[in-house]
């Protein structure tokens, strides 16, 4: 699973889908993650609803996450297939409480 992550400029802390200037590529194989790639989405400053740019950059991304999304973007995203996940923090603190609810989604229930 591709996972891409909204990022502040210095890339420390998750941001606002539609403000992110920067998004850090992660790959999820269900095991381990990797980085991949950093990616740019230049926004005119002042304008409005620019979600459509960041969409375009993760566009092969399975998961979207961010530390929010406006009420256009977020069903813009989820139409677009990308499961989206609001969270706050350092970008290495977010991916591994992001990653640790994916396997603890996996397990087997046992009854």
């Amino acid at each position: 699973m591709r996972i891409a992550v909204a990022v502040s400029d210095d890339e420390k802390f998750t941001e606002h889908f539609g403000r992110a200037q920067k998004f850090l590529i992660y790959e999820f194989d269900g095991e381990e993650t990797e980085f991949l790639d950093r990616r740019e989405s230049k926004k005119i400053p002042g304008e409005k609803h620019q979600w459509g740019k960041s969409l375009k950059v993760v566009d092969d991304c399975d998961v979207v996450i961010c530390l929010q999304i406006g009420m256009t973007a977020k069903p813009g995203l989820k139409s677009a297939g990308k499961k989206i996940v609001e969270d706050e923090g350092p970008v290495e603190d977010v991916l591994i409480r992001f990653i640790k609810h994916e396997k603890f989604l996996k397990k087997p229930l046992n009854f």
